[in-house]
């Protein structure tokens, strides 16, 4: 007869655990953090952030982790300054291994308006797309204006910024330079 409880109880434990189970809800977490975040979501409401909502704008005066700043502000006036301050890379003259990645970044960024041999006739003007794209050799300019333009934008060409490093586009018009003495 014991052994019959023994059995009767053992049946009825594994069915008591069995029935708690549910593959579709697991009853235990491993790392819940990983589940719930503790962080607020981007554009969550959060009573603790000024304006009910956490998407904030950055302090004023702030500026992004590697902005390098230019001293010349977006305005014609500036460009002439430049022409006129007559800048300088300051990397000084360009390795061939540099003017070799000048090259390159060139021919990816600027040869597809301005052409390889920086005579305006790239493949978008050669296919009727754009016109009017200025050949070097008829333009005054220095490497502190094609810096400038490069950062900025001039017209219809537009900044260049976002693409090139501070670095890639002074070594760009050292290119340039190089190329405006070529034609």
């Amino acid at each position: 007869m014991k052994s019959v409880y023994k059995i009767t109880l053992l049946v009825g434990i594994t069915i008591l655990v069995s029935s708690c189970k549910d593959d579709l809800k697991p009853n235990y977490q491993y790392m819940p953090n990983m589940y719930e975040p503790v962080s607020y979501g981007t554009y969550s409401q959060a009573d603790v952030f000024k304006g009910g909502k956490e998407g904030q704008l950055p302090v004023d005066g702030t500026i992004n982790r590697g902005f390098e700043t230019y001293e010349y502000p977006d305005t014609p006036e500036a460009l002439i300054a430049v022409k006129a301050a007559n800048l300088k890379s300051p990397l000084g003259p360009l390795s061939v291994k540099d003017m070799e990645k000048a090259k390159a970044l060139y021919e990816i960024y600027c040869a597809i308006c301005h052409g390889n041999a920086g005579n305006g006739q790239g493949k978008l003007v050669i296919q009727g797309k754009f016109l009017g794209v200025p050949s070097y050799k008829d333009r005054i300019i220095n490497e502190g204006s094609i810096f400038h333009v490069g950062t900025y934008g001039l017209n219809l060409m537009g900044s260049h910024a976002n693409q090139l490093s501070k670095k890639e586009r002074w070594m760009v018009a050292a290119y340039v330079m190089e190329l405006k003495s070529k034609l």
